[in-house]
């Protein structure tokens, strides 16, 4: 397996702290044990990871090693509870998540994290996902969880109100670039002019993105935002605020939960994982589908890591319990339960994932659809360590257009500063 060498910190100011607040050994506030009963591991997690069954099923089958999920809504919760506590040296959960775009910035601090690597797990996963949780020298430091191939969910009976096709594969056929995409849009709106074409500005430049081979930092870190094929994101997006394509919503806002059962939108980028939070958050809401096409070929939108803090008292127990969560049985479960695409090799052949239809989706074949999403991946974004940071500061300049606050080009200027500003 190829190995790349990262350099730098981690941008975020309380991340600075990290090299002097990390103490190994340092207990977990929530994790417990004692010498008659079992030992109680806490495994922190966002959004939906799929891990509620599982969970119950690892502690009905084990009386030393107890399972707590704690669960919050977002990966920005999570991240701002992660950093804190890692610079404390204390109080994090003894298994703790982490978002895909954040492994970069993370590995550049591995020393604040056990060491998971073990030679019989190697070829569990996807080569890249593996290499994106192994540092410099070597030492894996994440469990790869999920992968995010993405495909488009769309609103079959809003299309069907816009004159539109609303079978999948004719859906997929009038999609297959973004020039088409937002065309389409425009058609959409011309009919249903209160329902938007998409569900947020920013959810969609985070799809557009990931087609970009260094959307914002070179493959030796040195930062480069104002290049072509950011600029060309930026600017087409901007534009689709004022034609009225986007919501105008930031992503995961409680406007943005609401707008799923108020005929808010019409389509949005949809990787694996985000299959269950639209069931979740358009519970009751009839027509969803979801067609195999993804707007100029592949693209992967995030995928997690299990991760296992030094500073915790059991490391040992927790390893043992993240390698079983990402076992391949246990993902092919996850991916049942929540639709959380499986980066372990062996789980993409199980039928829990190859044979998946999802009844909210119109029954749509949402396995044979993933895995054919996956294949047409063919770009990986590079991510240097101040990825994270810097695409917070992109879709903050978005949303102050999405807003009105801004123009684009004074979103933009300010967006530059931004990471000017970070070092």
């Amino acid at each position: 397996m190829t190995r790349h060498t990262r350099n730098g910190r981690l941008a975020l100011g309380a991340l600075v702290a990290l090299s002097l607040g990390v103490v190994s050994g340092c207990g977990s506030d929530d994790a417990a044990s004692s010498d008659e009963g079992p030992v109680t591991i806490t495994v922190a997690t966002f959004n939906e990871f799929g891990y509620e069954d599982l969970i119950e099923e690892w502690n009905a089958e084990h009386d030393d090693i107890t399972i707590k999920q704690v669960k919050v809504g977002t990966w920005d919760d999570a991240k701002a509870n992660l950093y804190t506590k890692l610079a404390a040296g204390s109080g994090l959960s003894d298994v703790e998540a982490i978002e895909g775009d954040a492994m970069p910035a993370i590995l550049a601090e591995s020393d604040a994290f056990a060491d998971l690597t073990d030679p019989e797990l190697d070829g569990r996963w996807l080569d890249w996902k593996a290499e994106a949780a192994t540092d410099a020298d070597g030492r894996m430091i994440g469990y790869g969880t999920d992968i995010g191939p993405e495909g488009i969910c769309y609103r079959a009976d809003l299309f069907k109100k816009a004159g539109l096709p609303t079978d999948r594969a004719e859906v997929a056929g009038m999609m297959e670039t973004w020039d088409d995409y937002f065309a389409l849009g425009e058609q959409f709106l011309a009919k249903v002019p209160d329902t938007a074409w998409y569900d947020s500005t920013g959810g969609t430049a985070q799809a557009m993105l990931n087609q970009v081979e260094n959307p914002f930092e070179q493959d030796d870190n040195t930062v480069a935002v104002d290049n072509p094929e950011l600029r060309a994101v930026y600017d087409t997006l901007t534009a689709n605020v004022e034609k009225g394509l986007s919501t105008r919503l930031a992503q995961w806002s409680d406007d943005w939960v609401a707008s799923f059962q108020n005929d808010g939108f019409a389509t949005m980028a949809c990787p694996g994982w985000m299959l269950g939070v639209v069931e979740g958050n358009a519970e009751g809401v009839k027509g969803w589908d979801f067609a195999d096409v993804f707007p100029g070929g592949g693209g992967n939108w995030g995928g997690s890591f299990l991760t296992v803090p030094a500073q915790g008292d059991h490391i040992e127990e927790a390893t043992e319990v993240a390698a079983w969560l990402t076992a391949p049985e246990q993902q092919a479960k996850a991916f049942a339960a929540k639709g959380t695409f499986p980066s372990q090799v062996e789980a993409l052949d199980a039928p829990e994932v190859s044979e998946a239809t999802n009844a909210f989706f119109n029954d749509a074949p949402v396995g044979e659809i993933l895995a054919n999403r996956a294949e047409a991946v063919t770009v990986q974004p590079y991510k240097g360590p101040k990825y994270s940071d810097i695409l917070q500061a992109f879709q903050a300049a978005l949303l102050r257009v999405d807003d009105g606050s801004q123009t684009p080009d004074q979103a933009w200027d300010q967006f530059v500063s931004d990471v000017e500003a970070l070092g």
